[in-house]
């Protein structure tokens, strides 16, 4: 457990976010640059802000971290190296990557730079944690469904890897790192910044092809926000050394209050009186932004309370229900007080889009009035829900706390020793409380003899040991003068200045930095066997589809079931069936803590290898537990984006890594021209599939289709319906469980890169994959012949396509492979 006091990290999308973070008990501030990060909406700072930013962190004693947090693409690389010297020059604390071969660059030219993993990295586990330690990983930033139970289980003694846990924000439906939606639905990647926030839309729940109503519940994906603030002592007690708050598309007023709140429950917590949050506290939290507060998964799975359904935006605190509508006003008995200029929202249980509210004009008794013509009050009715969306008093109350000068909450002690004579400078050296010299300064006009009021030690004391903004106390002053001597104050004070630049020199790093380019990372230690003709792969997800698949002589046939109990009978069925087709099992997509029995169920079967969906899943079957005997693959989940990733993953076990299903063509190709020739053989792609939208641990099925609120009580209904979710647009999307009760949300239209076929071979990948998902045995059979005419040169990739569309009901697309334009 770390002896230091837990960290408060604050969210910083703009400047004034800075101040309020560090005016309000921040110990550490994230923020982002123009690219390379995933909040690409907020206002973010530029290059040319990045000294000023980190300057102003360091004065106050705040920590300053830099966001790296997207998918780096091979013709990105060079810049990223660029960007990697400016953040180490410009003294940032830390990056927060998620990209592995980012890891590995960023550990090879700015080596003492520190690097902490994202979240969009998706550690969930020890396995996954203890394999990012071996990348050169400082800091983990646990994926936030990760439960305090589950947190009991990781190593955070004897040199395991610190831990930091978001405490409050938004929440995101789907695991960070893995939610494909928008890139799926609009070509816009989350893991590149991008998210459409898809969540946060409305869908029908469709149950074996019929319409289930759920009343007003309409936002099924959209979950409360997180406020972990009544844990914060048991977060402590876990040994978590950071606390992260979300929030940099949110105002400074937000990231005020939030910071307020918890800067007081780890502080009292430190203190050892803890104590839930107040009536004000949350108050203050859910004014800030909330579209509900919940403790997310802090205390295990319960999903009939993460997601209420009734709206995805933001509400506020609870006001009360209608109990009359006037002609020109409303009355209710209001929970909450009220004044004129406070903002309200009336929640009719319809379109968010088109809900009615604004700011109270006049209050009478329990009538509200509002401005002329603001509120259409023929569409409120009686029993509608009242939420407070502004409060400005309390805005007011946010933005005083960080106008005017921020002095810092920490300071470092500093002796101060002066001395010099009449006709020479005065010189000040600092020194540490063990005297240890730390800088030193002289004045530019030179001391004279004083023929009365000579300088005394409460005089230095006052000028140069006012320190202001600057991280510094003073511990003593003393002085070695030669005869009584005077300085004008105005030279004291600039004296003052330039001790503290000169002391904030010597506490910037002097880092190593390397000129070396990326490509000199990509060593051929190993050369892969490249097919002497392109391969076809099959992942299956039934049994009839898996017969299918060896009927047809498939090579490669990679079993994704939803019970992996089923596992073992499928491998010897195949075995019994046919000699020629390997059948490799794939991991569940995520892994926690505890799970480690789900690979044990997969090494037991004895498959032919394994399809690695997750870091932890490859530690563990690359590691002494396992034996390291299977032969590995990586899935599309492990974020291969270029050359340092691939040959990252490549050079740990895996004998192939699929590509992200980020990219598009001509990034695909970028990535095969990155990589050295004897490692092309190891790189697969999807050429065909339903893509894998959202992967969630919500689960739909137990929080709308029974009363549990875990597998041990939903009845599990995802065994006995076939459920789809409908949008807005009338696509009526998948829904599976796996074995983990984790949902994961399918694009309704399958996509191909059948037209791209020849350009991909022409760059050298080799190793193809089709995915099924709904097919039947005869739909399996018709798209293993086609694509296997394909592959063989029977076919080409234009008339694929066309088949394809005319014979799909839904049709089908380019997918992501295409670009915009197309």
């Amino acid at each position: 457990m770390s002896l230091e006091p837990p960290e408060l990290l604050a969210p910083a999308g703009n400047w004034d976010c800075v101040r309020a973070a560090v005016a309000n008990g921040a110990d550490a501030v994230f923020f982002g640059l123009p690219r390379f990060n995933a909040r690409m909406r907020a206002d973010n700072f530029s290059e040319a802000d990045l000294p000023e930013v980190v300057r102003f962190c360091h004065r106050a004693g705040v920590r300053a971290y830099v966001t790296f947090n997207t998918l780096v693409f091979t013709g990105e690389l060079d810049a990223a190296a660029e960007t990697l010297r400016l953040l180490s020059r410009s003294g940032v604390d830390a990056i927060i990557v998620q990209d592995v071969g980012l890891v590995r660059l960023a550990g090879h030219i700015v080596p003492d730079l520190r690097i902490h993993a994202s979240t969009q990295m998706t550690l969930t586990s020890p396995e996954g944690v203890r394999f990012a330690g071996a990348l050169g990983v400082k800091r983990v930033v646990l994926g936030r469904e990760v439960s305090l139970r589950e947190l009991e289980r990781f190593d955070m003694e004897a040199g395991g890897v610190p831990l930091e846990v978001f405490v409050h924000g938004a929440l995101c439906v789907a695991y960070s790192g893995q939610c494909l939606t928008s890139e799926s639905l609009g070509q816009r990647s989350a893991n590149r910044g991008e998210c459409a926030q898809a969540c946060r839309m409305p869908y029908e729940l469709l149950v074996d092809g019929v319409k289930k109503d759920l009343g007003d519940k309409r936002y099924l994906l959209s979950p409360q926000d997180l406020a972990a603030v009544d844990h914060i002592p048991d977060l402590i007690r876990a040994g978590v050394v950071s606390f992260k708050i979300e929030g940099r598309l949110k105002s400074p007023e937000y990231v005020a209050a939030v910071c307020q709140v918890y800067r007081k429950a780890i502080d009292a917590a430190l203190e050892g009186a803890p104590a839930k949050a107040s009536a004000e506290d949350r108050y203050q939290l859910e004014m800030s932004f909330s579209r509900g507060l919940f403790h997310g998964w802090m205390e295990g799975v319960d999903h009939q309370s993460l997601v209420p359904a009734r709206f995805g935006k933001k509400r506020g605190p609870f006001v009360g229900r209608l109990q009359k509508v006037g002609k020109d006003y409303v009355e209710l008995e209001s929970a909450l007080p009220l004044k004129p200029g406070d903002g309200v929202v009336f929640d009719t249980g319809g379109d968010t889009n088109a809900e009615q509210g604004g700011r109270i004009y006049e209050i009478r008794g329990r009538q509200l009035f509002f401005q002329h013509g603001l509120i259409q009050f023929s569409r409120l009715k009686l029993g509608d829900r009242v939420w407070k969306t502004d409060d400005p008093a309390l805005n007011k109350r946010l933005q005083q706390s960080y106008a005017g000068t921020i002095t810092p909450r920490k300071r470092t002690p500093v002796r101060l020793q002066l001395g010099g004579s009449a006709g020479g400078s005065l010189w000040v050296e600092a020194l540490s409380t063990s005297g240890v010299l730390m800088a030193r300064a002289e004045s530019q006009l030179p001391l004279q003899e004083a023929r009365n009021a000579p300088l005394t030690c409460e005089r230095l004391a006052e000028h140069l040991g006012r320190f202001s903004d600057a991280p510094y106390a003073l511990a003593a002053l003393e002085t070695q003068f030669e005869g009584p001597v005077i300085l004008p104050i105005s030279e004291l004070n600039r004296l003052r200045r330039s001790l503290v630049d000169a002391l904030e020199v010597q506490a910037r790093p002097v880092r190593l930095e390397r000129p070396d380019r990326w490509q000199s990372l990509l060593t051929l230690e190993t050369s892969l066997k490249t097919p002497e003709r392109p391969a076809l792969t099959l992942l299956c997800r039934t049994t009839d589809q898996l017969l299918t698949a060896v009927e047809a002589g498939v090579g490669r046939v990679y079993l994704d079931f939803e019970d992996v109990r089923r596992y073992k009978e499928a491998v010897e069925q195949v075995r019994a069936l046919s000699g020629q087709t390997e059948v490799w099992l794939a991991t569940p997509r995520i892994q926690k803590a505890g799970e480690q029995g789900f690979f044990r169920l997969i090494g037991n079967a004895l498959p032919d290898g394994v399809l690695v969906r997750n870091l932890g899943a490859l530690d563990f079957f690359s590691g002494a537990e396992s034996g390291g005997s299977l032969r590995l693959a990586g899935d599309f989940s492990l974020n291969v984006a270029n050359p340092l990733t691939a040959q990252e993953f490549l050079g740990r076990g895996l004998e192939t890594v699929t590509v992200s299903y980020d990219l598009t063509l001509e990034q695909v190709l970028d990535l095969a021209r990155g990589l050295p020739e004897g490692l092309l053989g190891g790189v697969e792609l999807t050429l065909h599939q339903h893509m894998p939208m959202f992967h969630m641990e919500h689960c739909v099925f137990a929080a709308f289709m029974s009363e549990g609120r875990s597998f041990l009580d939903c009845g599990r209904p995802c065994e006995k319906h076939s459920v789809h979710l409908r949008d807005r647009v009338g696509m009526a999307h998948p829904l599976r469980a796996d074995a983990g009760c984790r949902n994961t949300l399918f694009n309704a239209v399958p996509q191909t890169g059948a037209q791209y076929f020849e350009a991909l071979t022409q760059a050298g990948i080799c190793t193809f994959r089709v995915e099924l998902l709904e097919e039947d045995g005869a739909e399996t059979k018709r798209l293993i012949c086609a694509y296997q005419g394909l592959l063989a040169g029977e076919r080409d990739g234009t008339s694929l396509w066309r088949e394809f569309r005319a014979q799909s009901q839904l049709g089908v697309t380019r997918g992501t492979l295409a670009t915009k334009e197309e």
